[in-house]
This record gives C-alpha cells, structure tokens and sequence, in this order.
C-alpha cells in the first residue's frame, strides 16, 4: 500500500459543510496566490539591493510596502512580522542610498 503525501479527504454530508468545503478551496487558492506575490516582491527588493541599483531598488520598495501591507491586513501574515519585514528592508535601502 503505498501513501500519498496528500490525504484523502471525507466527504461532507451537510449541506453547510459541503458550502465551506468549496468556499475553502476558493480562500486557498487566494491566499497562495496572495502569498507568492509577497514573497516575489520581496524578493525583487532583495534583488536591487545586491545589484547596488539604488533607483530601483526605492522604487521596488515603494511597491513592495503596499503588497506586505495588504498581506498583513488579510491575515495571511501577522502584522509584527510585516512591519519586521519593512523594516529590514527599508535599512537596506537605506544603507545602499548612503553607501553611494
């Protein structure tokens, strides 16, 4: 018997239950998608900072603090860690302004 990584689900017999089974796939997808956008803005400011582009790199960083913010807000991560994570960000932008 081999076991997948991903487990069978029951079916739902309630009515309610069946509405919040399909609604959970819906607010799933949301979130991934939600989720991976962070982390790809994130990731391009990281991207700029190393390249030493310090045009692009605020101008990222601008677009970034939006999409955190809006993470944040959705729940999807907790406000501390998206403030912790400006944060980090926007020292490293600054030192490279500084820097040049």
């Amino acid at each position: 018997m081999a076991t997948s990584s991903k487990a069978k689900k029951k079916t739902v017999r309630l009515a309610s239950g069946r509405k919040r089974a399909r609604q959970d796939v819906k607010l799933n997808a949301q979130n991934t998608s939600l989720r991976s956008r962070f982390r790809t803005v994130v990731k391009n400011v990281q991207k700029a900072v190393v390249a030493g582009d310090k045009t692009v790199a605020t101008d990222t960083f601008k677009a970034a603090q939006s999409v955190i913010d809006s993470v944040a807000d959705k729940g999807i991560f907790h406000k501390n860690k998206a403030a912790r994570l400006k944060s980090r960000l926007a020292a490293k932008v600054k030192a490279l302004a500084l820097a040049a």
